[in-house]
């Protein structure tokens, strides 16, 4: 019974988690969601970032790597 309970508590947990995500964009961005997966608990983190910011800093940094210079290279910088 108490793995059962457990185990429910670890599927709710997940879908909870994944629904305050946006969809998945394409093969970067799941690319990138899985790698920031997997090293949000190894990275270095100097600056003591959150878990959550500490994921959105090391998904950024993977979709840039995908895009070149970022997501949009094709913007040209407008300023007031």
């Amino acid at each position: 019974m108490r793995n059962v309970l457990l185990a429910a508590v670890l599927v709710l947990g997940t879908g909870v988690a994944s629904a305050n995500e946006p969809p998945i964009q394409g093969p970067a961005d799941a690319a990138c969601r899985e790698q920031a997966r997997s090293q949000v608990f190894t990275a270095p983190n100097p600056h003591r970032l959150s878990l959550w910011d500490l994921g959105s800093q090391i998904w950024h940094a993977c979709m840039a790597s995908y895009h070149g210079s970022g997501p949009n290279p094709d913007r040209q910088e407008q300023r007031f």
